[in-house]
């Protein structure tokens, strides 16, 4: 049974059924965002593409935050941009915004602005070590607002990682990484695929 198999063998049904539907989890060698090497890379526009599937999702985070104001969701680009649009569709009077990597720092551009006591969700398509999250949160708390929680369409950290603030995960697995120096893969040999936006230019 191939490993994606198997680790999907620990979802919610329904949760197993979009991924599979999707083709969303890849096996193979792959350099996620965080810098580590993974057999297992979780390619989040397979799913966003279908707004469905996102949708669903969505209305699964909103359902985990409701009662609470959001006055914006906050993601990093651009991989969680249609994240955070359609969990902002799912709050009313909410904002979408994005932060961008400006010479190695995440930085709010394109006139976004956050103003002090507004409550923020920060949001991400998938989480590994939550650095750009992180980084998010601290811009956004500069700011003055404050961080209700965070929504993310797939933890890979089976729950290891903690943002300090309520989190929630659609899909929650415990996917092995490995330091570049450590993994087995580059050991073997096997081409390495870089399928992260963290290269791409302004």
């Amino acid at each position: 049974m191939p490993a994606s198999d198997k680790i999907l063998e620990a979802l919610d049904p329904i949760v197993q059924k979009v991924l599979t539907d999707t083709g969303a989890l890849l096996t193979g060698h792959f350099a996620l965002t965080s810098g580590k090497h993974s057999a297992l890379y979780f390619q989040a526009m397979r799913l966003l593409q279908h707004p469905g599937y996102g949708g669903m999702a969505a209305a699964a985070a909103a359902a985990h935050f409701e009662g609470l104001r959001v006055d914006a969701t906050f993601v990093p680009a651009v991989g969680g941009i249609p994240w955070g649009y359609a969990l902002a569709s799912r709050f009313p009077d909410c904002r979408a915004i994005f932060a961008e990597r400006v010479e190695g720092k995440m930085t709010l551009r394109r006139s976004f602005e956050i103003a002090p006591g507004e409550k923020i969700l920060l949001a991400e398509d998938v989480t590994t070590t939550g650095g750009s999250v992180m980084e998010l949160k601290a811009l956004a708390e500069e700011a003055g607002a404050d961080v209700i929680g965070l929504a993310t369409v797939l933890d890979r950290s089976g729950g290891r990682f903690k943002p300090g603030v309520d989190h929630f995960a659609w899909a929650r697995l415990d996917i092995e990484a490995w330091e570049p120096d450590d993994c087995p893969l580059c050991r073997e040999g096997i081409p390495i695929d870089k399928p992260g936006s963290r290269g791409l230019s302004r």
